[in-house]
């Protein structure tokens, strides 16, 4: 008896223990995430990009750099909020490193143009990278440097001090899969298709492509 006891107080611990350790499992893995926000002109455009990275775990598009407090779309466009369009991109670093993911945004944007990105002109739509300590600016500067080098031009694109980000509207997520009909100049469309419409005729990957050629990140 004291035997068949021992073995299910053994039995007990070791399930207790495996219980332990999942239930720790997604609260370990969330511990080791880590967040860039970055500003590339369109948000919907920046996280359909990163979020088909390897190692990216989630992407929103949202608002941050200014002052104005639970700021709307319409504001910020209309100018006056100091926020910029950007996107807080949630990533594993030991699937892809922040420098890597610094390095594919500034090939996936024209870093040479300070009045705002391809067809979207503006402040709002400007490129910018935030960074929440002195290591995050310096890796920021690093990959502004290599691109410079690669380009030979100078990379108008700014290091920032990260401030509060700010979610944009539920309609701007994930806007680049949603089947939610819309109204646009092409006349209405699935929100993919006027995705894939606005992308193309703003000129996003053509740019990309002239500017980075083989280099280009997720020019299609």
């Amino acid at each position: 008896m004291r035997d068949t006891i021992s073995t299910l107080k053994a039995i007990t611990l070791i399930l207790a223990m495996a219980l332990g350790f999942w239930l720790q499992g997604p609260r370990a893995h969330a511990a080791t995430s880590e967040t860039l926000v970055v500003a590339g002109g369109c948000f919907w455009c920046v996280e359909a990009d990163f979020e088909k990275v390897p190692g990216v775990l989630g992407a929103v598009s949202g608002y941050t750099g200014g002052q104005a407090a639970n700021p709307t779309y319409k504001q910020v466009t209309a100018g006056g909020t100091g926020h910029y369009e950007a996107v807080e991109i949630t990533f594993d670093p030991a699937q892809i490193s922040r420098q890597q993911l610094l390095d594919l945004f500034l090939r996936s944007i024209d870093p040479t143009d300070d009045g705002g990105q391809f067809c979207d002109r503006g402040a709002s739509y400007r490129s910018a990278i935030f960074a929440a300590s002195p290591a995050q600016r310096q890796m920021a500067q690093q990959s502004i440097g290599a691109a410079e080098r690669a380009l030979g031009v100078k990379v108008v694109t700014p290091v920032l001090p990260a401030t509060r980000f700010w979610p944009a509207e539920a309609y701007h997520q994930d806007y680049y899969k949603g089947q939610s009909l819309v109204l646009t100049r092409f006349g209405p469309l699935r929100q993919a298709k006027a995705y894939d419409r606005y992308r193309q005729s703003c000129g996003r990957d053509q740019r990309v492509k002239a500017l980075w050629g083989s280099a280009a990140a997720f020019a299609k």
